[in-house]
């Protein structure tokens, strides 16, 4: 039987933790170049921090993993998302090997991207310098990209997880060049939404994500069929209506008609109206939530879409 010929792939590499602007300064690298050979545009990502398997810390994410491929995916066009573990032969791979074997024999590299920071292989010993002169000696185009800075700032995942954990949502978005995300299959919940007249959505933070400040956001919820709704979502632990503590996830959506159980849903936050708190009646919190309602009709209607 004859042998297929291996795909060959532009692959931009990092964690790509949140999709920002400073990895879609890679990502439009690998976009260009895959137009201009052939090739296909992909991106390499790990299912786990480095930090968390090395240092036993794992910072808080912004984005699981089926959430950066769709980022890139939907805003760059990336159209392989190679997954790699983070296991013991990855933690023990030589730089050279993870270069070498790994990238371009397993996966038909023929152009690398890297950022400005990237350390790569056995104790962080790969570097961009190692990676450029290593892409010459093999025969495979290569860029190392600088950072990118907006307001004098460096943009980084790290900052953007401080705007999150603060609730400045308006601030992520710029850094981040899109909406922040998170998506998760719709369970039941309380129905209490439902039951005052507004269909609602019950979602989850994924295990080692980020949840943003508490409180009550303007955001859109994107379907699977492609639709999207605007929606007031709650962060927090519903302190009017629950007691048990448990931080919920609950978007209100607006002109929604139907059921989405069992559907993924995307929701995307955009800004935050205000904080969490608790209300003196269910009452008093309905009326609240029709004028975070008319607060998101509002702000949607009167900026640029993104």
């Amino acid at each position: 039987m004859e042998q297929r010929e291996k795909t060959r792939r532009v692959i931009a590499l990092g964690f790509f933790d949140g999709v920002h602007v400073g990895h879609g300064a890679l990502l439009r690298r690998v976009g260009e170049v895959a137009r201009e050979t052939g090739a296909v545009p992909s991106a390499v990502t790990f299912d786990a921090h480095p930090e968390s398997v090395i240092l036993k810390s794992p910072p808080p994410l912004l984005s699981a993993p089926v959430d950066r491929a769709d980022l890139m995916r939907r805003y760059y066009q990336i159209q392989d998302v190679i997954v790699a573990p983070f296991d013991e032969r990855m933690m023990h791979m030589s730089w050279w090997d993870f270069v070498a074997e790994y990238l371009v024999a397993e996966h038909g590299a023929v152009h690398l991207v890297a950022g400005h920071d990237f350390h790569f292989g056995y104790k962080g010993e790969g570097n961009p310098q190692r990676l450029a002169e290593l892409c010459k000696v093999l025969n495979v185009g290569c860029d190392i990209i600088p950072k990118v800075e907006l307001d004098g700032i460096t943009v980084s995942s790290t900052y953007i997880r401080t705007l999150v954990a603060q609730g400045e949502m308006d601030r992520a978005v710029t850094f981040l060049g899109h909406p922040y995300v998170m998506s998760d299959r719709v369970g039941h919940g309380k129905r209490l939404g439902s039951s005052q007249g507004f269909p609602t959505v019950n979602l989850r933070f994924r295990p080692g994500v980020l949840i943003p400040a508490r409180g009550v956001y303007a955001c859109k919820a994107c379907l699977e069929d492609g639709r999207s709704y605007l929606a007031v979502t709650n962060v927090g632990v519903r302190p009017t209506v629950d007691e048990d503590g448990a931080v919920n996830v609950e978007g209100f959506l607006l002109d929604f008609q139907g059921d989405l159980y069992g559907q993924t849903v995307h929701m995307e936050f955009y800004h935050r109206l205000r904080e969490e708190r608790k209300f003196p009646s269910v009452a008093e919190l309905k009326e609240e939530i029709m004028r975070n309602v008319q607060q998101t009709r509002t702000y949607f209607a009167t900026r640029d879409p993104v």
